[in-house]
């Protein structure tokens, strides 16, 4: 399968199946490998469930990892 152009590896994109912001990592056996912003465990999602992430929610998702981050 050839991956999907819609979501190339390094957008963010939001999966409609539970709202989660996620930066694409690769395309497998027809779904699409996501992680969060600012890493975590990865998940995988149907193309089909995919839409553009709006840049708010890609800047909240990336302040809450660093913040995370932080903490450490």
């Amino acid at each position: 399968m050839s991956p999907d152009p819609a979501a190339p590896v390094g957008a963010y994109v939001l999966d409609g199946r539970d709202g989660r912001v996620g930066q694409v990592t690769g395309h497998e056996g027809g779904r699409v490998q996501l992680r969060p912003a600012g890493g975590g465990r990865a998940w995988d999602c149907p193309p089909h469930e995919l839409a553009p992430a709006p840049p708010l929610l890609v800047l909240s998702a990336r302040v809450r990892a660093l913040n995370r981050e932080s903490l450490r």
